[in-house]
């Protein structure tokens, strides 16, 4: 028996709107990263990237990610997307990115440290995970292919 209602349609919105949110980060932030890495560490412009990288991952990242997951499990429960082969994929993506944020956060940190563990080709590479995600994520829902 749906929960949801009059509201389900507000809430798969809510949850595309911050998936949106939430992608568009996860595609800036490894760009940051690639700029960043091209300052010295302690200028004043590592400084700036260190307060650019903070913002982005506090007031777009984190807050989308909490926002889509809460929405996403509703809309799980209301459909009982868990009996779904596709959403079983989706699921497997989604925890994917969210892996991904949860190296970008750490990363994150690291250049506030003052560390540069990887080359910028290699961040140029690691911008590629959302969007081959994204568009596994897009099938699976869309095509529903089992």
């Amino acid at each position: 028996m749906p929960y949801l209602g009059a509201a389900y349609l507000w809430v798969k919105a809510a949850h595309l709107i911050f998936v949106i949110f939430l992608m568009a980060g996860l595609f800036m932030m490894p760009r940051f990263f690639v700029y960043h890495h091209q300052c010295a560490v302690g200028s004043d412009e590592d400084k700036k990237w260190i307060d650019r990288e903070r913002r982005l991952l506090k007031i777009i990242l984190n807050p989308s990610l909490i926002l889509v997951w809460v929405f996403g499990l509703m809309l799980m429960v209301e459909i009982g997307a868990w009996h779904f082969g596709w959403f079983h994929l989706k699921l497997l993506f989604v925890l994917g990115l969210s892996a991904y944020h949860g190296w970008i956060a750490g990363y994150v940190k690291k250049l506030a440290a003052g560390q540069r563990p990887m080359t910028e080709k290699n961040l140029r590479l690691i911008n590629e995970v959302p969007g081959i995600a994204a568009a596994v994520i897009v099938v699976a829902v869309i095509v529903r292919p089992f």
